[in-house]
């Protein structure tokens, strides 16, 4: 038995199947290399055209061959026509998934945003053409982006700067970076400010989810907006006025949370749950399936944002004991690696093993391995190219009905 076995090894110490029997009807790295290398050369001297038949059906994949760049290229005929491969490639995939499935009118589209990209500008140039176009339900975000995009919404500005400025030297002027983002100092004085104000006021002074607070806090933008005649800056603002609910994973985590919490030691009581976010975003994905539609997720960055997202299935499955099978789409834009066992960097076919996503539609999930500031405005332009707007879910308005089914299915499995 042990002789037969090294005889199917013969080459190279692999099993024979690798190598194949010599006999394959077309050329193959398994195949006999003389006969072919014999074959290859009579083929050339016969005729100049060469030429191979794509008969597996592992190349039935579209044929390399863009046009010339000429610098007339719309958006789309960049993303379809040079985006042939890597990356591009899998941003070109991230686009067509996002515009073909994720953007039908069944599907509640969440979003996640990590790192620091209001600061960049792209809450006004990419967020909210987003949901001003129903192209994104609900968001969950870090405090950090909420914070800094107020500030836009205050007519306070933020600046390109230099990365490789002396941090000392920026210390002493009163200019705060955030990598080649400068903005003054007065301008965290001057929102700390407008934060305590407005967190004063009575309607504050309850416990209530992240996204009732931040729909507070969008009120407030839209009317100091509105009074300094600045044309919707605000990503907060433009979730207000578009019913968008958004949740932030660590509500402590940034310097809204700050306030909140200095706030409490002059006796405010303003306190954010953070168990009704997580039953509220539950609630969202539940009620999208129970009415008949999907869930898809698009991730920008990871960290903790991302996790509170796809949590919401686990949440319904192995908590709440709801049956479910996953989130149905799955589009994350990462710089992250997989294999040094963040969260950021996970796959979604790992997630496919937490009951995250489900595992028939993972053939369907994209990863881009791309900065977002690159990926996103990319994929905005693409998407308002393709598609037509969605009508408005407006998800906030209808909270209390989507934790009526969060409810009623607890109940039902458990009772």
């Amino acid at each position: 038995m042990a002789a037969k076995k090294e005889a199917a090894r013969e080459r190279g110490g692999f099993k024979a199947s690798r190598h194949g029997d010599g006999k394959a009807k077309r050329p193959s790295a398994a195949g006999n290399k003389a006969e072919q290398k014999k074959a290859a050369e009579q083929r050339e001297a016969k005729s100049h055209k060469v030429g191979t038949k794509a008969a597996s059906p592992l190349l039935r994949g579209k044929k390399i061959d863009p046009r010339k760049l000429d610098g007339t290229e719309t958006v789309v005929q960049l993303v379809e026509g040079a985006f042939q491969s890597y990356n591009s490639g899998r941003l070109r995939e991230g686009c067509q998934l996002f515009t073909q499935l994720m953007l039908e009118k069944h599907v509640t589209v969440g979003m996640t945003l990590t790192g620091a990209l209001t600061p960049a500008g792209l809450g006004m140039s990419t967020i909210i053409p987003l949901m001003e176009a129903g192209f994104v339900d609900w968001i969950i975000s870090t405090g950090a982006n909420l914070y800094h995009d107020t500030h836009f919404g205050l007519g306070l500005s933020m600046h390109r700067g230099n990365p490789q400025a002396s941090d000392t030297q920026l210390r002493e002027e009163g200019v705060v970076r955030i990598y080649d983002v400068f903005f003054d100092y007065d301008v965290l004085l001057s929102t700390d400010a407008f934060f305590r104000k407005i967190i004063r006021a009575p309607e504050f002074q309850r416990t209530m989810s992240s996204a009732e607070f931040h729909h507070l806090c969008g009120k407030y933008l839209v009317e100091r907006e509105k009074a300094l005649g600045i044309p919707q800056k605000s990503l907060l603002a433009a979730a207000y006025r578009c019913g968008v609910p958004i949740y932030t994973s660590s509500p402590g985590d940034s310097s809204i949370g700050m306030n909140i919490a200095a706030l409490q030691l002059e006796g405010g009581s303003c306190v954010i749950d953070p168990n009704q976010d997580v039953n509220e975003t539950a609630s969202i994905v539940l009620h999208a399936k129970r009415s008949g539609g999907a869930s898809a997720v698009l991730i920008a960055g990871g960290g903790s944002p991302k996790n509170f997202m796809l949590q919401t299935e686990p949440q319904i499955q192995e908590v709440l004991g709801i049956d479910e099978k996953g989130h149905d789409y799955f589009l994350q834009i990462t710089d992250a690696r997989p294999d040094t066992g963040g969260l950021s960097g996970a796959t979604p076919a790992e997630a496919v093993s937490w009951g995250k996503i489900d595992p028939d539609k993972l053939p369907d999930a994209v990863v881009c391995y791309l900065d977002s500031t690159i990926a996103l405005p990319i994929l905005t332009s693409y998407a308002l190219a393709k598609r037509k707007p969605r009508k408005l879910k407006r998800l906030y308005d209808k909270r209390g009905e989507m934790m009526a089914t969060l409810r009623r299915e607890f109940e039902k499995a458990n009772g």
